[in-house]
């Protein structure tokens, strides 16, 4: 399998383009390494997989490059990659131009929220990333000079993975962080 994935990646790294210690990573939850779900990484890359201590987030702004694969795990690779990142500002924008198959996007999804936390609206309805909600107050957006009002559709949110609290979506075409009690799916 080393073979057909030098094959597949010209001999480089299929995130970053690297040439320098080149390995087999397996994108996990699977188990068994297929090329479907095996990549080609450098030694950065891979020691960034692994060790989310060691991420260097100017390291990943080559997903510009590499979440337009044609290779599933590398989407799902970068997917989750961005979504670690989103803090820095600029992954947010790439993540809404990123465009995966519905059986690539469950696979990225898989595992991410590992804490255990649940975001739920106003009436205990969970949410899920991609859901459409429908604010139920007016916000005022600080930074942003404006105020979101009541009834307005936000659509694709995006979880906030460390805080079950918080959710991300567009309004007046700013990414805002809401407040799940004053959301409605």
């Amino acid at each position: 399998m080393e073979k057909e994935l030098a094959k597949r990646s010209n001999g480089v790294c299929e995130i970053c383009g690297s040439t320098e210690g080149l390995t087999t990573y397996i994108v996990p939850p699977r188990a068994n390494a297929t090329m479907d779900n095996a990549i080609h990484v450098c030694a950065t890359c891979s020691e960034q997989l692994n060790d989310e201590d060691k991420i260097d987030p100017n390291h990943w702004r080559c997903l510009n490059d590499s979440m337009w694969s044609e290779v599933e795990g590398v989407k799902v690779v970068a997917w989750r990659m961005l979504n670690k990142l989103k803090a820095e500002g600029w992954p947010n924008d790439l993540l809404d131009m990123m465009y995966m198959e519905d059986d690539t996007l469950k696979w990225a999804k898989e595992g991410q929220n590992e804490s255990g936390l649940k975001h739920v609206d106003s009436n205990g309805v969970e949410l899920q990333t991609g859901d459409s909600i429908v604010l139920i107050k007016d916000l005022k957006v600080k930074g942003g000079g404006f105020t979101a009002k009541r009834g307005t559709a936000v659509r694709n949110i995006r979880l906030v993975h460390d805080n079950h609290l918080h959710i991300e979506g567009k309004v007046d075409g700013q990414t805002i962080v809401i407040l799940t009690e004053y959301v409605k799916k």
